[in-house]
């Protein structure tokens, strides 16, 4: 077995590592480590919560103390570029751990808060500088940030700077790029967009470095799909939460409107909860995830815009509120469980309009969904709504609201019987569809 020991690292930073308590690295680290200490570029497919910011942290801050100079003024001597302000601010506070007894000097910079502390703290240079795209393209743009003597770019999660639409904004920071440097590029899928900007960015003779695909993560997590009416799934999400066992649980949706819903409807219920999406300001993002770290909050609802910057360990449930319209997002949401080789569970919400993303789901992990039809709210493929007719008459809205129409289109991951918003989504309208329009439950035959 590998030992920290063994991977070549300073002595400081040796130090910090097993202040951390860690002794042995995980399969990136051992295998990206000692390529990236040797300067070679790398290609890195691999999950949040396997140990990335380690693997690529530890090299980096051994190169910057190795080679000692000053940054220029304006400058950075490293970049991280990063598709969302949680996901930076985790990545400095990995910096800050591990290059806690080297003198470093490290930065962050994103939108959501006001750039003129940024610029102040770049003005004379930085070591490292953690960034997202568009903040930094505008600080570029307005010379505040000078990257042309840079040495180390990497780039974090790019299959999300694409999903997000951000990789224009890679392209443009790219081509401000001194051509030696050494790149390192990080994906947890390999789309062919990312593919492309991977063999635009990297040296030829790069390292290709995969270590856990989708599938591992997947099988460390007790999956099932309880088939729920829309309008049902408030209350089954409220039942299910009456279980103790479920310590600490991400829920997910697909509109931050509906986050904001489940959330309320969830406190309102006497269970400590919170909504986190893009849409909140970045302090409040921060005191939510704050929070939810520290096991002040026990729920936390996400958007999956939100969910790559969640790296929380002791998550012991994610509830998928709605299906995720990209198969991919499926395992990335249940991925905030089951970190650093504990096991998890992932439950699941499917109502009629959402089969055909479950059958898409169940494709791309290359195995079925266990059905648990044990619980209080299950409606068959097919069934109608056993919601009790007060509560049907108030799912049908308010009139003033858009959708309020019980016949008209709707979009199918609007949101699980909010009262008084049937007509779902609030935020997008990417989920297509229509409520009466939609392709009728098939029944399905599979292994409990």
């Amino acid at each position: 077995m590998t030992l920290f020991s063994d991977l070549g690292l300073i002595e400081p930073l040796y130090r910090a590592v097993a202040a951390e308590g860690y002794t042995s690295p995980t399969p990136i680290q051992d295998k990206a480590i000692p390529r990236l200490l040797a300067g070679h570029d790398v290609l890195g497919i691999a999950q949040t919560g396997t140990g990335k910011t380690a693997a690529f942290a530890l090299p980096i801050l051994q190169h910057l103390v190795k080679v000692n100079k000053r940054p220029a003024p304006k400058s950075a001597r490293a970049v991280i570029l990063t598709p969302t302000r949680e996901l930076a601010l985790q990545i400095a506070d990995g910096f800050a751990t591990y290059g806690k007894f080297v003198g470093i000097k490290r930065t962050v910079i994103h939108g959501g808060v006001s750039e003129k502390p940024q610029i102040a703290a770049t003005a004379n240079g930085t070591d490292v500088l953690i960034a997202t795209p568009g903040r930094l393209l505008d600080l570029m743009n307005q010379r505040r940030i000078d990257l042309s003597s840079l040495e180390i770019f990497v780039l974090d999660e790019a299959d999300r700077m694409l999903d997000m639409g951000f990789i224009r904004d890679v392209q443009k920071i790219v081509r401000t790029l001194p051509k030696e440097r050494q790149t390192l590029l990080f994906s947890a899928t390999m789309p062919d967009a990312v593919s492309s900007l991977a063999k635009s960015l990297l040296r030829t003779q790069h390292e290709r470095i995969e270590v856990t695909p989708p599938s591992t993560t997947v099988e460390r997590i007790a999956q099932k799909v309880m088939f729920v009416s829309r309008e049902n799934k408030r209350h089954l999400l409220a039942d299910l939460l009456k279980d103790g066992a479920i310590l600490r649980a991400i829920v997910f949706t697909r509109t931050k409107h509906c986050a904001n819903r489940v959330a309320e409807q969830l406190q309102k219920g006497g269970i400590s909860a919170d909504a986190i999406h893009g849409n909140k300001s970045q302090n409040a993002r921060q005191r939510s995830l704050s929070s939810f770290k520290a096991g002040e909050t026990r729920i936390l609802v996400a958007t999956d815009i939100a969910a790559r910057g969640i790296d929380v360990d002791g998550v012991s449930h994610v509830i998928n509120f709605e299906m995720p319209v990209e198969p991919e997002s499926y395992v990335h949401r249940i991925g905030r469980t089951a970190r650093a080789g504990n096991e998890g569970i992932a439950i699941s919400f499917c109502d009629r309009e959402e089969m055909s993303a479950l059958r898409a789901i169940e494709r791309s992990i290359r195995q079925p969904v266990p059905v648990d039809e044990k619980h209080a709210y299950h409606a068959a493929p097919g069934a109608r709504s056993t919601q009790p007719e007060g509560e049907r008459e108030e799912s049908r809205g308010n009139t003033n609201h858009r959708g309020r129409n019980h016949n008209g289109p709707k979009k199918p991951g609007g949101g699980g019987g909010r009262p008084r918003r049937s007509g779902g989504g609030g935020g997008g309208g990417r989920d297509g569809g229509g409520r009466d329009g939609g392709r009728p439950w098939e029944n399905r035959s599979r292994a409990a």
